[in-house]
């Protein structure tokens, strides 16, 4: 049976302060590190016989801390473009544009020059297409929350507005027995889950 293994990377220094990322090229916090490091273990016991990772660099030092240094960089693995957000204050956004802000999150509205959420769910739709048709039957991913929540999107059909942010260094795992996706994991961590955490 195909399995899919989709980690988000470890908190990043843009995270840590609540500041939106998108494609920015923003390293690992030394929190972050530390959470990558505790994930190890677990992603390590499901033996992955092929390791991509979104070629941003919070994606692939998270993919290396987890014991992956050579894991193949694939740019469709890459978060969503936020356009004009990029490096917005989260809390700001929220102050001045909620309603703004919720139609991002709920994937119904795109910033200036930002990418849409159709077209970033495509996007990832080619990249776990990629995955199922390769050898391995079992696939990690090291990439970003909008990437997974995108993936959960197009695989299972779950809407953006129904998913919480997915949190730093966790896993979630996507079966096909049959072809057919079904979620098996969803945002575990080493630690205690985060629930809130920033896109």
């Amino acid at each position: 049976m195909k399995r899919i293994l989709l980690v988000r990377h470890g908190e990043s220094e843009w995270n840590a302060i609540r500041r939106l990322q998108g494609q920015a090229d923003i390293d690992l916090s030394q929190r972050g590190r530390e959470q990558a490091r505790a994930l190890a273990p677990i992603v390590a016991s499901f033996r992955p016989g092929l390791v991509m990772t979104s070629d941003l660099k919070r994606a692939v030092q998270t993919a290396a801390l987890l014991g992956y240094p050579e894991a193949g960089h694939e740019p469709m693995l890459r978060e969503q473009d936020v356009g004009t957000w990029t490096g917005a204050e989260i809390a700001h956004l929220m102050a001045d544009a909620p309603a703004a802000y919720a139609g991002w999150r709920a994937g119904t509205f795109a910033p200036e020059n930002g990418e849409i959420w159709a077209d970033f769910r495509a996007r990832v739709a080619r990249a776990i297409e990629m995955a199922l048709a390769a050898e391995a039957d079992t696939i990690l991913m090291v990439c970003h929350g909008g990437v997974i929540r995108a993936a959960l999107d197009g695989t299972l059909g779950l809407a953006p507005a129904r998913i919480i942010p997915v949190g730093p260094a966790s896993l979630t795992i996507l079966a096909f027995p049959k072809g057919e996706a079904r979620l098996e994991v969803f945002n575990t961590t080493a630690f205690a889950p985060v629930i809130d955490a920033p896109d």
